[in-house]
Parts: C-alpha cells; structure tokens; sequence
C-alpha cells in the first residue's frame, strides 16, 4: 500500500446545501488540492464519469422513482442498478479503503460492494436521524400515540448502531457522538470535525448600519431545527425592551411559513449561498442556533468567522464550538435563550469582545487539520482489517 491511502468516497449528497455535502466537497476538493488518489461517487441528475488529477468523478443518475428524504435530500430504490459498473470503476481505482456517508442510497452500493470485494469499510457520522425522526412525528401525534416518536427514536438508533458496526473504523463530528460509538459500535473512532473558509466568512462583509440590531439564524427551517422557540424569544426581548431588533432567517423548510406569520419583525430572503450567506451572517449581531439534533453546527462556524457570538442548545455538537462566557452562551432552556441573547443585546462591549473572541477561535478550524485526521483514520482502518483477516 502507498503512504497515502487510495480512497473510494460514496457520499449520498454533494452539491445540495447541508452540512454532509459541504463536507463531501471539501474533503473531495482536499484531496485533490494534494493529488491524492481519490475516486468520488455520488447521486446526480445524470451519468457522467470525469477526471482531474488523481482525483476521479463518477455521478449516477438517480431514476424517477426518487423521492425526498428533506427538500434537497432524495433517495432512488432502485440506484443499485448502477453496482455492477461501480464495481468495475472500484476494480480499476484499486482502493485500499472505501468510505460512506450514511445509510442512503448510494453509500448502501458502497457498503456492498466492500463486502463482496473484501475492501477495508469507513463510515461517518453525520447525521442523528433517530432524533429527527422522532422530533418530526412528534409534530403530527399528540395524546397516547406521544409514545410512538420514543419508540421510533429507539429503533433507528438500534438500527443506525447494527449499520455503523460494519465499518472498521468509524468517524463522528463531536466528542459526545465518538464516545457513544466506541460504546455501542465497539470499533475505532476517530473525531471528523468541520472546517471554515475565514476568507470568505468575514466581518469586513457587513454592509448594514442601519441602528438595528439583528437576531441572526442559517439553516434548515424543520421541526427538528426546533425555530418555532425563536416566536417565544421574540416574545421575551420585547418584554425585555432590549434595543430594536430584528430576525434574519437564511434557509428554507416546512416551517417558514410559521416563522413569516407569527414573528413581528423578520427578514426571511431563503437559500443564500456563496458572498450572498456571507453578507448575511455578517450583518448579524447575534447568532442563535436553538437545534436540539446537530451533530457539529457548521453554520456557528460560519457566524464565528463572521465575528458573530452565539447562543445555542446544550444539547448536540453546537456545544462542543462554543466557550460560554467567551466567543457565547449555551442555553439550557426556553427562557435561558431569552436572557442570554438579552444580555448580548443589551451589552455592545461584551458583543464586540465575544465577537472578536469568535472570529479568532474560527481561525483555527481549517478544513486541512480535519482531513488529515480522517486519513490517519484510513491507515488505522486499513490496519484494523489487515490483522482480523
């Protein structure tokens, strides 16, 4: 085996917006960037195979039977059409390791095909489906049948568990998520945290002086994001007479029409992406993040790069980014959000000194220290399979 391993990617998500697929593409683009020998294979809306490097692209179209999973997540039941002329990119690349994303549609014909070919297997952690799933049927069931969203959350997590033991060695992006596989999946984990691009998430892109103060929020607008509770924050910051303020909500989802009816004062533009997001997070004077189910939280990265403190849950991976007390706060409750976003509300000082204190801790989460993390996860994989044959 060469000194950098030869790795097989299948990510279920690339070019949508979500955290999974902005990791695929940085990790893609990392190896890449030092010719490593790297083969990606992902959904697309076409068949198509291209090179660059020492890095090759193999996109499969995904069929008309596909359906969402979220508004730009899909699955195709029958994409395992395409395994027998994966099979054949896999036995001209000759990997020495092969990684998937998920349980999804094209990480199954990964998993698979690492099986029947006798490939050393990675799988990451992304995302905590078990509590989606139960944060979404929570919203449609009320009375006895309260009890079927716990049970549902038990059975995918046993499920997500069985899955992820296949692997031999397993990647997760908080500490929390690390220690409860190395419990239950009883296999190596290496920690795969998130990186930030501090040249294009930046103070210097705010353009809004305006005298109002901005509540600031990027993502997803789900059930599982938890955004009905920014209604009662607004609720209490009125009560509170904090200086005029006023939501931005940069995403999309189920729940955006809830969020337009019922809040006083917001700006909610949808999708941003590229310098567009940019601006907006840094016209931002506080960043709240009240997600219950993240497993990392890219978007506090990208308010820290942006000199934006925040306020999130102390429940996920959000909590592990932030130092309360110095780039923000970690809400335990309801009203815990309120007072803390208060206190960055009413206080300009401790803004700009947290900001500042944000801004620097992004500084030194560059995607490249990450990858090399996960390769050093692939040699111990690639090892871990070498002695149990």
């Amino acid at each position: 085996m060469d000194s950098v391993p030869r790795v097989a990617f299948f990510t279920d998500t690339y070019s949508e917006i979500n955290g999974v697929a902005l990791t695929s593409r940085q990790l893609t683009g990392f190896a890449q960037s030092r010719d490593y020998p790297f083969l990606c294979i992902r959904g697309a809306s076409a068949d198509a195979v291209s090179q660059s490097g020492n890095t090759t692209h193999v996109e499969l179209r995904r069929g008309r039977l596909s359906f969402n999973l979220d508004k730009d997540l899909f699955h195709d039941p029958l994409l395992w059409r395409h395994t027998p002329a994966v099979a054949a990119q896999l036995r001209r690349f000759r990997p020495d390791i092969i990684h998937v994303v998920s349980p999804g549609d094209v990480s199954e014909i990964g998993v698979f095909l690492a099986k029947r070919l006798r490939i050393p297997l990675a799988i990451s952690w992304h995302t905590n489906l078990h509590e989606f799933a139960a944060m979404r049927l929570t919203k449609v069931l009320s009375g006895s049948w309260r009890v079927v969203p716990r049970l549902t959350q038990t059975g995918i997590l046993e499920a997500m568990i069985a899955f992820y033991r296949l692997g031999n060695v397993l990647f997760a992006p908080n500490e929390e998520l690390v220690q409860m596989l190395q419990e239950r999946a009883r296999r190596p984990v290496f920690l795969m945290k998130r990186g930030i691009d501090t040249t294009l998430f930046q103070p210097a892109r705010r353009t809004l002086s305006d005298g109002l103060l901005r509540v600031g929020y990027v993502g997803r607008i789900t059930p599982e994001k938890n955004v009905r509770i920014l209604r009662d924050l607004e609720i209490g910051l009125q009560r509170a007479c904090v200086p005029p303020f006023r939501f931005l909500i940069v995403g999309d989802g189920s729940e955006r029409a809830w969020l337009q009816a019922n809040l006083a004062s917001a700006e909610l533009p949808g999708i941003l992406r590229g310098s567009q997001l940019a601006e907006a997070c840094a016209n931002m004077d506080v960043f709240v993040f009240p997600s219950r189910t993240d497993t990392f939280g890219n978007v506090v990265l990208e308010a820290f790069a942006s000199g934006v403190p925040a306020v999130v849950s102390n429940a996920g991976g959000p909590k592990f980014i932030v130092t309360p007390g110095v780039n923000g706060f970690v809400a335990s409750t309801p009203d815990d959000f309120i007072e803390l976003t208060t206190t960055l509300l009413t206080d300009a000082a401790l803004r700009a000194r947290m900001g500042s204190a944000a801004r620097d801790y992004a500084s030194t989460q560059s995607w490249d220290c990450v990858f090399e993390q996960v390769y050093q996860g692939y040699r111990t994989g690639i090892a871990a399979f070498q002695s149990a044959v």
